[in-house]
């Protein structure tokens, strides 16, 4: 029989932890955040309906990112034991410079909507971590407040093709002059992808007072009062808009572009030339002998064309084919560092996040993304562990299969 006796004092003190309360409530619920499906999982509680499924949403019936998704939480590392992998060196080249990490904050689209922090706080983010920040072109903070936020941060301009081309001149001058340092041509967009979360919510920038809208309030006063209480939201681009996204890309964004605009965009553009949205190794060797610095295999988040390729799956052969001539990056599904380990692994030179980062700002502005930065390279500095590997120069194929 086990014998019992009643613990003295002493013996208890030792298993007594008093933590110090955390008198700020974003501190508070960021700490409660250990992966970036927890910091989704509070952003969804803190913005309005339509703003949180524009941002997590896809097309049609979001086919693509699951897919997308799927790939990476599927895919079987091969790890490699006793190796001393005590310190570990993430940092990387990207454009001819260094980064300290292989990933980027991709551009995104009305991001003061996510939180009236907006561009600024993801900047400043990306200039503490050594990594670049890509502004959008249907950014809502202009060129030039983004330059003064963040003056030592890698900074590069994505830029979408008018109709009116002189606007699109009048923005490549305008991000030059402010010290970005490339563009990236986004080239998957001739029409807006239906999006059928923001057609069904009736998301409109700004967003319309309705009777759902006035609800909404009561369920979200923070982020109203934060809307109401701050300078108009508007595009640091464009003109106000009231109508929906898709019918602002289909009236402003021209459909006609062909390679032969290449040529106007380096006649305005000295810089490094990034094409994002490339979804097929032939486009990839037309864009390596046209001679751009980058591509990145991307399918717009799954928001462009539903069922569109993989792009972690056609990663390898992209980086076969033309990874001697250009850098090849890659986007969409990333939601773990060790994702962004395994694009690594299959060749990427960097990977963009998007939504990641969007997540930490709806659940605590600039401390969120700073939050959702944290997570992903504790992520990838204990899967390079676990893997075996001490740089991100020894990542290699190997180390990914698919199953």
């Amino acid at each position: 029989m086990t014998e019992r006796q009643v613990p003295k004092w002493s013996e208890i003190t030792p298993l007594l932890h008093a933590r110090s309360p955390q008198r700020n409530a974003t501190d508070r619920r960021l700490a409660r955040t250990l992966t970036i499906a927890d910091l989704r999982a509070a952003a969804r509680r803190r913005v309005p309906r339509a703003v949180f499924d524009y941002t997590d949403g896809a097309a049609e019936g979001e086919i693509s990112l699951r897919r997308a998704r799927r790939l990476f939480q599927t895919l079987e590392f091969s790890p490699s034991v006793l190796h001393d992998v005590a310190d570990v060196d993430m940092s990387t080249e990207v454009l001819g410079r260094a980064s300290a990490l292989p990933f980027a904050f991709a551009p995104t689209g009305f991001t003061r909507l996510m939180h009236h922090e907006g561009e600024p706080a993801v900047a400043r983010v990306a200039e503490r971590h050594g990594i670049p920040y890509s502004l959008s072109t249907m950014g809502t903070t202009s060129i030039e407040d983004v330059a003064a936020a963040a003056p030592g941060a890698r900074k590069w301009f994505q830029l979408y093709v008018w109709k009116d081309r002189a606007a699109g001149e009048e923005l490549m001058e305008r991000a030059r002059a402010s010290g970005f340092e490339a563009l990236m041509l986004t080239v998957d967009v001739p029409v807006a992808g239906n999006r059928l979360r923001d057609v069904r919510n009736g998301f409109s920038i700004p967003p319309a007072l309705t009777l759902g809208t006035v609800a909404d309030i009561a369920a979200h006063p923070s982020w109203w009062a934060n809307l109401l209480t701050t300078r108009p939201l508007t595009f640091a681009s464009l003109r106000a808009w009231d109508r929906t996204i898709a019918e602002l890309i289909d009236e402003l964004f021209d459909p006609t572009m062909t390679m032969a605009d290449l040529e106007w965009v380096r006649s305005c553009w000295p810089g490094p030339l990034i094409i994002k949205g490339i979804q097929s190794v032939d486009d990839a060797r037309r864009m390596a002998d046209a001679g751009v610095d980058a591509v990145v295999v991307s399918n717009h988040g799954g928001r462009q064309l539903d069922r569109a390729p993989v792009p972690l799956r056609l990663l390898p052969e992209v980086v076969d084919t033309v990874g001697d001539r250009t850098e090849i990056w890659m986007d969409t599904g990333v939601m773990n560092g060790a994702d962004i380990v395994a694009a690594v692994a299959l060749g990427a030179r960097a990977v963009l996040v998007g939504r990641a980062y969007l997540y930490g700002l709806m659940a605590g502005g600039e401390r969120g993304v700073e939050r959702a930065t944290t997570i992903l390279v504790r992520e990838m500095r204990r899967t390079m562990q676990l893997l075996g590997v001490r740089s991100i120069r020894e990542l290699e194929r190997r180390h990914v299969r698919f199953t």
